[in-house]
């Protein structure tokens, strides 16, 4: 697929590259935001029912993958900042649609509250804002291997928890990933877990609450870390709120099997075509 590549100098002065997908057929923009320890070649998946819709936006923060080479000299870098530098290239490519994946919700989330006017819809998928016990222990054992620089275990863990359900060919490749990061990135990683765990829970709501789009929360049924009944609780905090469960499927949805895929599309395609929101809540539940 062609795309155009760019290197965007956005908040702080920090430099980002960005892959551009025209589709002639439309108006509409969607930018993707990555979950942690990913760049934008985790989005292969998503990319094939995305571009049929819309024109989209991948890039890599600042600190990993393509944009690395552009920042020499980088202080680690808040979820804080990754909103403002996420609400610098939705200006720059016109972007009205949101979609994150994993921990890159906690950044789409706070460039949401600040409720960017270009914006009309958001997909926010496998993430919840409860730490549940599971999740904590996956926290908990990462900042151990990520202080330690232990890639192997790191590599690991990963495959292990969140990656469970991955196909062995797409386990192979996050150990691979994973394991072969700088160690600044690794200490990234472990700045992005010390800032999660020491989250205002209450200051964190508040904000979510300030978000006045439709959203569509998307999570894995068997996703033991940030499962649709974790995911709900964003019920009483964003007054748009809708929720979609994709069957046999834990945390990384629609690179896990061909179904889950196929139930990523129609959620996406279901929420983005319909009609403007009423303001009422409405649930969505698939059948995979």
């Amino acid at each position: 697929m062609y795309a155009e590549k760019a290197v965007i100098r956005v908040h702080r002065d920090l430099k980002v590259h960005t892959w551009f997908y025209p589709n002639p057929e439309t108006d509409a923009t969607i930018i993707l935001v990555n979950g942690s320890l990913a760049t934008a070649a985790s989005f292969g998946q998503t990319l094939r029912y995305l571009q049929p819709l819309f024109n989209v936006v991948l890039f890599d923060q600042p600190y990993s993958g393509h944009s690395r080479a552009h920042n020499p000299t980088l202080p680690l870098i808040g979820k804080e900042d990754e909103a403002l530098i996420l609400l610098d290239l939705i200006e720059h490519f016109r972007a009205d649609h949101l979609m994150s994946f994993s921990w890159g919700g906690v950044a789409a989330m706070l460039a949401l509250a600040q409720r960017p006017a270009r914006i009309r819809r958001a997909l926010v998928t496998s993430f919840a804002p409860v730490l549940n016990p599971a999740m904590q222990d996956y926290l908990a054992r990462g900042k151990t291997h990520l202080a330690a620089c232990n890639r192997q275990a790191i590599g690991e863990l990963i495959n292990e928890t969140i990656g469970e359900h991955l196909p062995s060919l797409y386990k192979r490749c996050n150990f691979r990933h994973v394991s072969s990061l700088d160690e600044h990135e690794y200490g990234q990683m472990l700045f992005h877990i010390r800032q999660v765990l020491e989250l205002d829970a209450d200051q964190y709501m508040r904000c979510v609450s300030n978000i006045d789009i439709p959203l569509l929360f998307i999570n894995g049924e068997w996703d033991r870390y940030t499962g649709p009944a974790d995911a709900r609780h964003f019920a009483d905090l964003a007054r748009n709120a809708r929720f979609a469960s994709i069957a046999h499927t834990g945390h990384f949805l629609d690179m896990e099997h061909k179904t889950a895929w196929q139930d990523m599309r129609a959620a996406v395609e279901g929420f983005v075509l319909q009609a403007p929101a009423s303001g009422n809540q409405q649930r969505l539940a698939l059948a995979g």
